[in-house]
């Protein structure tokens, strides 16, 4: 497909934020120009459009920027969502963006201490512990349903996956140890998926001047 007039996405694989966009836009079908950015050296067209520096950013067609992943999640699901990414059927869509929210301002920071210990005075086994109590929340939902937010995957389970990818990561077979069955056979059902696979796939850094990848890739 031709890249000409698509949203152009700026992107860095391995960012949990980024990741949790490119779901949305492989589950919703949205095609979009992907620049692949190495944080390093962030090109200065990003830089331009979202003079905060982080990926993701959506530069849609009407000139809108979008700079936060969720808004971008939403963006895409909004134009097409065949599997009703937005429609939870356990609790409410506010219930959903709550837990994510829960994701992003109390799970996160305890992930970069566990992650990143020498960055952070009280970092290790506390934050390993801290991180831990979300995990515990989410395997007990898991046990009343097979997904975050009922019987189906939705926006929440996309947008928390990257982020338990990441803490598991970290002590593979400490996280393994742990008596969460329903956690990782979740976690596994995400990343063996073609879903995964291809928001996952690589591709080599954006030159100035160059036109992007098309994404998803077929």
């Amino acid at each position: 497909m031709s890249t000409a007039a698509l949203p152009v996405l700026y992107s860095f694989r391995r960012c949990p934020y980024a990741m949790r966009a490119r779901l949305a836009l492989v589950a919703s079908g949205q095609h979009c120009e992907l620049r692949e950015v190495v944080l390093k050296n962030k090109p200065p067209e990003m830089l331009a459009a979202s003079p905060k520096g982080t990926v993701p950013v959506l530069l849609t067609q009407d000139g809108t920027v979008l700079e936060q992943s969720l808004d971008v999640m939403r963006w895409a699901l909004q134009r097409n969502d065949p599997h009703r990414w937005l429609q939870p059927d356990a609790g409410t869509p506010e219930d959903m963006l709550a837990l994510v929210a829960t994701c992003d301002d109390e799970f996160k920071p305890q992930l970069d201490r566990y992650k990143y210990p020498g960055r952070f005075a009280d970092a290790g086994d506390s934050a390993r512990e801290q991180g831990a109590r979300f995990l515990r929340d989410l395997e007990a939902k898991l046990t009343a349903s097979p997904h975050l937010a009922g019987t189906h995957a939705t926006l929440a389970d996309a947008a928390v996956m990257p982020f338990v990818r990441q803490f598991a990561m970290v002590e593979p077979a400490w996280f393994d140890a742990q008596p969460w069955p329903r956690l990782h056979a979740w976690l596994s059902g995400w990343t063996a998926s073609d879903l995964f696979a291809r928001a996952m796939h690589k591709y080599a850094p954006w030159q100035g001047g160059e036109r992007g990848v098309d994404f998803p890739p077929a």
